[in-house]
């Protein structure tokens, strides 16, 4: 029964001594504090320096210290306001180890809140010296820390001070506020709800400080602000913490997505801002930093699990029955939880509308956050996505247009997903139609490109059944012939190639729709590596069929493509996007060509007659120009175009080369004659089947010789040389001498390749005089022809000279005596005597060679 009276005299006896050992270090203290009174500052700041040595650094207990702080608080606090800086940062040191060592620091609250109220939560800065507003600050984390709940009553002094801090010119002042704002959110949590709501405006005017540590304090402060708040301003930060999700530094990406991932899983009224805050954490799991990922991916998921366990009961059925992916779930992809998939569906309505209105921001990396996070909510909806299919598409659609690939890349990557999970006859209800009649003419290839990407993103069995609906609508005329854009071309071609590599072996059934298709991107196409990939594919079509080649492909279909191609030529023009698939066909297809020549050649009647486009038939001349000078691999590789040459001579070529005024005109004329030359020169035609039609053939032939275009003097002249080279000695005299005086006219031509040419045919003329043809009888002629060859022995050109020398000895073996005739009498008058001179002398050789050949 002592005991406890030996134990409470004990005690006393030690606060009595600590008492008085308290009152010793005051009474040595005394005169130190009188000297805080001083108007020197030397002397204050050594009073101070004193009263801390005495004390703090002394190393007295705790209790001594207590006693010693009670009585020196107020003078040191005074010290706060001393005009000299280095008193003031003295008194802040000694306040600050006077709290972190006594026993009951609250005890000071009273005197201390007041006094730090006034020096920094002013509307006007009282601490000029920003060290010491950061030590001032420091000494109130310490506080809070030390002291706790006890400054629950000082919610307001602590609220006025923090509000200016934050907002501080010092970014170190800033700093430690936050550092401060979160401790005392922790330690008054019961009351700082009350007044939270004023510290939001000065967090959200220091967010976007250009220092990232200090963003980064922002962020957790604003984090413990809401946890703490009412609720109230999440709307407030939201925007400013999105912004912060592009900001340049990974650790003030990091601390964003740790904060909203805290307050996915613990804020109170979390289920109201569901909508909200998941995009936000979902755009951090594409970050470029694989820490930041790792980290938003595993906040989703205990998101996603914390929902999914609290609402066990509602999710019942699915838990049991839904927990196998779909059976073509794209390859490689982790498929989320429950939970995720879950948050994800029923929040995707009031999310889609702000991703809509994000892809078209003006910043660069919003839209790219927008897009990522597109590809990521679809991952997560899977069939939900088909009932919010028509907003979606009219999305992707924007986002295709954009300027930047990312952008474009991230929504097609989307649109691959919409294909996983969407039933094909839902989306190609929709695709198809906007495929059909796009919605904007500056970018009509945009559902071509969704098109694509939705096809990728589809399995080959889902596909199958609508295969023909999907070729028959790419070979509409109003689809794959209306744009030339090379973007619009690309996409179509890129529709054909998804195909082959989705189906196969299943495109075979509609092996002409995917060929007319490509023949059209060829036809269409000015670039040629987009006409070289339209090739690679049709030997891809080839391939899935096992076909050997092109030549093949269009075999199987040369029927069919021309069937196509005629029942539209009658509208053909130069701008008919059919005549250039008709040249595509025709030299695609090679030697195939000569196996469809009785289906072809009714083709070619009907848009060569003379009263259709006449641009339309100088292009199709020129190309049947190409095929009719190789015409044994092409129109005639079957030798069938022989037979159909004289019809195409009388009917298409002849009536083309009829004069009729005008620079078009005699374009067309000049390709005509072409044809025919490339007609003659091919093969194509026989000698027999030539004479047969030289009456109807040689007017029109020689009326060309007279036309403007020298190119057409020259293909005219090349013409009559050709007929006289294949049938020339099979010519009746009469046809013969209706030919050489238009060719003589040639002579005096403008262009010297017309003059060469015409020479060269006289050659060929003289060379066709057979037996039938009388020089007696037809004197008059050769008389006219040797008079015009020997005025043109005078020409300024020595080569003319000497080709003129050739042919008249050549002339001199037909009637020797009427050319030296008519050589003596020019003889004198030329102005290059030699040349005659050598000729009398062959025609007197020539003389006397007939006559030894011929004696009496």
């Amino acid at each position: 029964m002592c005991k406890p009276k030996v134990a409470l005299t004990t005690v006393k006896m030690a606060a009595g001594d600590e008492q008085h050992a308290a009152g010793e270090v005051l009474r040595a203290l005394a005169r130190h504090l009188n000297c805080l009174n001083e108007d020197n500052k030397s002397t204050r700041k050594r009073a101070i320096e004193q009263i801390k040595r005495e004390t703090v650094d002394k190393g007295l207990s705790s209790c001594v210290l207590q006693e010693v702080f009670s009585a020196l608080l107020k003078p040191l606090l005074k010290c706060l306001s001393d005009p000299n800086e280095g008193c003031r940062e003295t008194a802040i040191a000694v306040i600050t180890e006077f709290i972190r060592c006594v026993p009951k620091p609250e005890e000071s609250l009273p005197y201390l809140m007041p006094c730090l109220a006034v020096r920094l939560g002013e509307k006007e800065i009282r601490e000029p010296a920003e060290e010491l507003r950061l030590s001032a600050m420091e000494m109130l984390t310490l506080t809070v820390e030390v002291c706790g709940k006890h400054l629950a009553p000082y919610l307001s002094d602590m609220m006025n001070i923090l509000q200016r801090t934050i907002v501080d010119p010092f970014p170190d002042v800033k700093r430690e506020s936050c550092r401060c704002t979160v401790k005392f959110s922790d330690s008054v949590s019961d009351h700082f709800h009350m007044q939270a709501e004023s510290l939001v405006k000065p967090l959200m005017q220091t967010i976007s400080h250009q220092h990232s540590r200090v963003r980064v304090s922002v962020i957790e402060a604003t984090r413990a602000v809401i946890h703490h708040g009412t609720g109230k301003n999440v709307d407030d930060v939201l925007s400013h913490m999105a912004q912060r999700l592009f900001d340049d530094s990974p650790q003030v990406r990091k601390a964003v997505t740790a904060v909203v991932g805290d307050w996915l899983l613990h804020m109170r009224d979390r289920y109201s801002y569901f909508r909200k805050l998941i995009p936000l954490l979902l755009s951090s799991v594409n970050d470029e930093i694989p820490e930041i990922r790792l980290l938003a991916a595993d906040l989703w998921r205990q998101v996603g699990a914390q929902w999914e366990k609290e609402n066990e009961n509602e999710l019942k059925d699915k838990m049991d029955f839904l927990l196998t992916p779909p059976e073509f779930y794209p390859p490689g992809v982790e498929r989320p939880g429950l939970g995720c998939r879950e948050l994800v569906i029923r929040n995707l309505g009031s999310l889609l509308p702000a991703i809509g209105n994000d892809i078209n921001d003006w910043l660069v990396p919003t839209r790219v956050r927008t897009s990522q996070l597109l590809s990521v909510l679809l991952l997560h909806a899977e069939d939900h996505s088909t009932q919010h299919l028509q907003p979606l598409l009219a999305t992707i659609y924007r986002a295709c247009t954009d300027t930047e690939r990312d952008v474009a890349n991230n929504c097609l990557a989307a649109a691959k997903l919409l294909g996983t999970f969407v039933p094909p006859a839902v989306f190609l209800k929709l695709l198809l139609d906007h495929v059909t009649s796009p919605c904007s003419s500056s970018h009509p290839w945009t559902p071509l490109m969704v098109l694509t990407a939705v096809l990728a993103g589809c399995s080959k069995p889902l596909l199958k059944p609508h295969l023909e609906q999907i070729a028959n609508t790419l070979a509409q005329p109003d689809v794959c012939q209306e744009y030339q854009q090379v973007m619009y071309l690309e996409q179509l071609l890129a529709c054909v190639d998804v195909l082959l590599r989705q189906c196969e072996s299943d495109c075979g059934s509609v092996s002409l729709q995917l060929l007319q298709v490509l023949v059209t991107v060829q036809s269409l196409s000015t670039d040629t590596d987009l006409s070289e990939k339209a090739l690679e594919s049709a030997q891809c079509l080839c391939k899935v069929q096992d076909l050997d080649s092109v030549m093949d492909l269009y075999r199987q279909h040369m029927a069919q493509l021309l069937d196509w191609l005629s029942a539209s030529v009658n509208t053909w023009s130069s701008y008919s996007p059919q005549r250039l698939q008709l040249h595509v066909v025709v030299t695609q297809s090679g030697p195939v060509i000569g196996e469809f020549v009785s289906q072809l050649m009714p083709l070619l009647h009907r848009c060569l007659q003379p009263d259709k486009d006449a641009e339309m038939r100088l292009r199709v001349f020129t190309m049947l120009a190409k095929l009719l000078l190789d015409a044994p691999n092409t129109l005639d590789s079957q030798g069938r175009f022989r037979d159909e040459s004289e019809k195409f001579l009388c009917d298409v070529l002849l009536p083309n080369l009829v004069w009729h005024a005008g620079r078009t005109a005699a374009a067309v004329r000049t390709s005509a004659i072409s044809c025919l030359l490339a007609l003659l020169h091919g093969g194509a035609i026989t000698p027999g089947m030539l004479l047969c039609l030289e009456e109807k053939l040689r007017p029109r032939v020689l009326s060309a010789l007279d036309e403007d275009s020298a190119m057409g003097r020259l293909l005219a002249c090349r013409s009559v040389s050709t007929i006289l080279r294949l049938i020339g000695d099979s010519l009746h005299p009469d046809a013969l001498n209706k030919i050489y005086p238009e060719l003589l006219k040639r002579l005096d031509d403008s262009s010297g390749d017309v003059r060469g040419v015409a020479l060269q045919a006289l050659d060929k003329w003289l060379s066709s005089l057979n037996k039938d043809y009388d020089p007696q009888l037809l004197a008059p002629h050769l008389q006219l022809l040797f008079q015009q060859l020997l005025l043109h022995m005078d020409d300024p050109d020595s080569a003319v000279q000497d080709q003129v020398f050739d042919i008249l000895k050549k002339g001199s073996s037909v009637h020797p005596a009427l050319l030296q005739k008519e050589v003596e009498a020019v003889r004198d008058k030329h102005r290059s005597p030699l040349y005659c001179e050598r000729l009398l002398q062959h025609i007197g050789s020539l003389s006397t060679d007939m006559a030894a050949d011929c004696p009496e």
